[in-house]
């Protein structure tokens, strides 16, 4: 099949969360199933385009008003993919609209003003790409609301010519971020108002981008099967659990793989010393490495719980950490724990984990982003904390069970799908596990962790070894795809 995934993010270009990695992680996977996949993604300020190779001529991308803009392209082809089928790259090089810090924003202002018109204009942008080339998908595959325009082109506009066998998919990585802006940026996009109203753009006299998408791409999925269905419900549908509803046959749940070749405790470079379920002295190594990281003192004994997070709602940094009822300065009070978190996010929440840290001598924290620190805590900790609100896939619970540090999680999304929840009696389960997103149940549950630490020492070990064990390759996530991209051709055929 020829694919071509449409993102905004891509790893190592850019990346603000999860969504790079899954899309360059699937790409790489489905290329090394012996398909012609190209990934491409705007060009932002910090991405440096002088390895890059340049395409001939400008290129320009019809809009809406009669306007036309006019781009640079440039590729390359994508790190780790196979030598015999590599994965090309290429990026669209408008200055105005990608030429600043930030991908969708900056801590001044999160939320580009023009977002709209930057996204809509790289989803057009995908069309005149393939002319330029030309190369014609048989699958356009598009990721959240930054792309879903691609989908609605492509149905409305553009499926014709060399265009008019090919298949959108759309993939809600978060359906928590839907692109919602003043309906009067649509005359930009040059499609009809017609199109606003039966294409799915309205929604309370705004345009919702991710919804439109909803409404258009052949196929949908998001990246749990759980999740999947949670969207589906009033209480985590974010107001498209109708639009998702009336789409049911189409949207399905596809589980994100694990890049095992960056996440693989037996090769990471970034620990003291590699380590398997055969032999984790290493892991006794590396968490000696992150008490002193840490600043805390070196001692073997004491359970280590470790957290890499956004600090923001979804996380469920609120019922942890929230100054005056959050559970976390209980927790580190009344437990014999060391506790460690990495993260940057809203500023009461940053200013609130400097406070802990001068308050409580076992809990340390390092506001910022860091991978080498990332991978010392997953090797390092005894336990990993996701007390998240909602986890479309989540990364972390999977990175710490290759790495045997049991999560503790709340059972929700894509969490629910990766951990089995601890028996103390038979000692089966891969994690800990938690349903009310309350400050007690976090409490709670962080005791009945370190309870068992203390008390079922051989389950604990046995737990590490059992999660080490757990398949998270990308292999079997792509062979879904390539079933929903078959699916979505046979549908239009």
């Amino acid at each position: 099949m020829k694919i071509l995934m449409t993102s905004s993010e891509a790893v190592p270009f850019a990346k603000t969360g999860g969504l790079a990695d899954a899309v360059s992680a699937l790409s790489i996977a489905l290329a090394k199933l012996g398909h012609e996949v190209k990934i491409v993604i705007p060009r932002y300020y910090h991405i440096d385009r002088e390895p890059f190779t340049k395409l001939e001529g400008a290129m320009g991308v019809p809009m809406g008003s009669g306007i036309e803009e006019w781009c640079a392209v440039y590729k390359t082809e994508m790190p780790g993919s196979p030598a015999k089928n590599p994965v090309e790259i290429f990026f669209i090089d408008h200055e105005i609209f990608f030429g600043r810090d930030g991908i969708y924003g900056t801590p001044v202002e999160p939320d580009f003003i023009d977002n709209p018109r930057r996204f809509a204009f790289f989803s057009r942008s995908v069309f005149q790409l393939c002319y330029k080339i030309h190369w014609y998908p048989e699958v356009f595959h598009s990721h959240d609301w930054p792309t879903s325009l691609v989908p609605v082109y492509l149905k409305y506009a553009l499926r014709y010519g060399p265009f008019e066998k090919s298949v959108s998919i759309l993939t809600i990585h978060n359906l928590g971020y839907q692109g919602i802006y003043h309906k009067d940026n649509f005359n930009y996009t040059g499609l009809g108002w017609n199109v606003f109203y039966e294409g799915g753009f309205e929604d309370w006299n705004m345009m919702n981008m991710l919804k439109a998408g909803i409404y258009s791409a052949d196929k949908l999925n998001t990246v749990s099967q759980s999740y999947c269905e949670e969207t589906k419900t009033q209480a985590q549908g974010f107001r498209l659990d109708g639009a998702l509803l009336s789409r049911n046959i189409d949207y399905r749940g596809i589980l994100n793989g694990v890049d095992t070749t960056i996440w693989n405790p037996q090769k990471d470079k970034y620990i003291p010393k590699n380590y398997s379920a055969a032999d984790l002295s290493g892991k006794a190594e590396a968490k000696r490495e992150l008490q002193k990281a840490f600043d805390l003192p070196n001692n073997p004994d004491i359970p280590l719980i470790g957290m890499i997070t956004r600090l923001a709602g979804q996380k469920g940094v609120g019922e942890l950490f929230g100054p005056a009822y959050g559970s976390a300065y209980s927790i580190c009070h009344d437990m014999k724990l060391n506790f460690v978190i990495l993260g940057t996010g809203e500023s009461w929440c940053e200013n609130e984990l400097r406070k802990l840290s001068s308050d409580l001598s076992n809990f340390k924290a390092i506001i910022g982003y860091s991978e080498k620190l990332s991978h010392l805590i997953e090797a390092g900790s005894d336990f990993f904390l996701m007390p998240s609100r909602y986890e479309p896939c989540g990364l972390n619970q999977m990175y710490s069970l290759l790495y045997g540090t049991p999560p503790i999680v709340r059972r929700t999304g894509g969490l629910a799908d990766t951990v089995k929840n601890y028996n103390e009696t038979t000692g089966e389960g891969t994690g800990f596990m938690f349903d009310d997103l309350t400050p007690q149940a976090i409490y709670n549950t962080i005791g009945w962790t370190v309870w068992a630490y203390y008390n079922r020492p051989k389950q604990i070990n046995e737990m590490r070894k059992r999660g080490m064990k757990s398949d998270f390759s990308w292999d079997a996530s792509a062979k879904k795809y390539l079933e929903m991209y078959k699916d979505a051709g046979l549908q239009l055929r």
